[in-house]
């Protein structure tokens, strides 16, 4: 009984997926149907139609594993131990040394090929 429900909300998905398409592609044409129109109106009309679009491909069975996705990533991040400004302040300056002292020995290294190089050729 649950393959059958399973089966039926898939068939479902493709005709939501199909308004999907339908309500994106009448958003672009709509937009430049309506260009003459003051962008204000265009900019509303292009919202609603978005989240409309957005409201049914949430009602799919992607779009129901995409906000449990988005839930639990929500969740995963409140977990999260974040440096504090001191740690943060610490791993950037520690982060520009190592990159100025870095530069500095591949400029070294560059200079003294180009001077050995320069001498070879003449």
């Amino acid at each position: 009984m649950k393959h059958e429900a399973e089966v039926q909300e898939s068939r479902h998905d493709a005709l939501k997926w199909a308004v999907v398409v339908v309500l994106v592609a009448a958003i672009v044409v709509g937009n430049s149907f309506f260009s003459d129109l003051a962008l204000l109106y265009r900019v509303l009309g292009i919202t609603a139609l978005g989240l409309l679009a957005a409201f049914v491909a949430l009602m799919t069975k992607q779009g129901k594993e995409l906000s449990a996705l988005a839930k639990n990533s929500r969740k995963e991040i409140q977990r999260v131990v974040w440096p504090s400004r001191q740690e943060t302040f610490q791993t950037t300056a520690i982060v520009l040394v190592a990159v100025l002292v870095v530069g500095l020995v591949l400029w070294l290294i560059d200079t003294f090929f180009g001077w050995v190089v320069s001498g070879i050729i003449g």
